[in-house]
């Protein structure tokens, strides 16, 4: 009998290699972000590492996978119902980005509410002009749709700045640095009192288009739009003709419906926009924190036998 195997699909830390070989000494590591790595092993593998695209035919098949940790937060775009069918424990690389997100958040909405973006196009043109300069962020409301993980870090940053936090989550369970929490039904009643509408929602059936014409008219005329979930929550045409009519303030977007974002996509060219290519989680730290606070500890109950805990996706919620 062949040994069991375990595939990391990126490149890690030969720290962190290490580390999971001293837990599976036994086992068949295989690592690296090259396909060519590991792609002949793949129904071979017991437990793998980080979801490629690739990975997808396996499940047409009878894979000898029982436990995937996925690389990212968000799960959407990975086959759940096959491998719901399968019998696959999915975990999923939630929290890893709190620091990381809640910084780029702070950087859109501290961008939009001090004009830098607008500075920046003038530096460019050489331009001295105040360019209407006089909002400030302390002492705003803000709302975090989505208080996980990084709506947590982020509520606890906006209290420095002496902000009113409101937060939605879908239990509507109390949590610390939020002033006041609503259920997901109450979100219309949450987005008329916010100055700034932060989304970390995961991508689901009932987060689908979740932001439309509706929740922007309801939205203050001077309120900032900050979207880090996944772009399918907001409809997209929506948002450009509400930014378009100044019936909200302004926009910070690191997710689209469509990725890349089209060339010809009029949001480019709004001055009152703010766009980053889905790039809010990245970090130096990203590696260390996946294999070291999520797949190690995971590992240990799996090796003992039990269900990974960290993070364990729910197939029928899809999160």
């Amino acid at each position: 009998m062949g040994k069991r195997k375990l595939i990391i699909t990126h490149n890690v830390h030969d720290q962190q290699i290490k580390a999971v070989h001293r837990l599976a000494p036994d086992w068949e590591l295989i690592a690296g972000r090259d396909p060519s790595i590991w792609e002949s092993h793949l129904n071979d593998a017991e437990i793998i590492v980080g979801w490629k695209k690739e990975m997808a035919e396996m499940f047409d098949s009878t894979p000898k996978l029982r436990w995937l940790q996925s690389w990212s937060a968000g799960v959407n775009s990975m086959p759940l119902d096959k491998m719901k069918s399968h019998g696959i424990k999915l975990t999923s690389a939630n929290g890893v980005h709190a620091y990381p997100i809640s910084e780029t958040i702070f950087a859109l909405m501290l961008g939009l509410t001090r004009k830098i973006h607008t500075y920046v196009r003038n530096q460019t043109t050489k331009s001295w002009n105040p360019s209407g300069l006089n909002l400030e962020i302390h002492g705003k409301t803000i709302g975090i749709i989505g208080v996980g993980a990084i709506g947590k870090e982020t509520a606890k940053i906006a209290k420095a700045f002496g902000m009113t936090v409101l937060g939605i989550r879908h239990s509507g369970k109390q949590e610390e640095f939020v002033d006041k929490m609503f259920s997901s039904q109450q979100l219309n009643e949450v987005l008329p009192q916010c100055d700034y509408v932060v989304v970390t929602l995961p991508l689901t059936e009932d987060t689908y288009h979740l932001f439309g014409g509706k929740q922007f008219e309801l939205m203050k005329e001077s309120a900032f739009f900050i979207n880090i979930g996944r772009g399918p929550i907001v409809d997209e045409h929506a948002l450009i003709a509400a930014l378009k009519v100044n019936q909200i303030a302004g926009a910070g977007l690191d997710v689209f419906e469509k990725e890349p974002l089209n060339e010809h996509n009029p949001l480019w060219e709004m001055e009152n926009v703010i766009i980053t290519p889905h790039t809010a989680g990245a970090t130096e730290h990203y590696a260390k924190r996946v294999i070291e606070d999520i797949f190690i500890p995971n590992l240990k109950h799996y090796l003992e036998g039990k269900t990974p805990k960290i993070n364990l996706v729910d197939y029928q919620k899809g999160y």
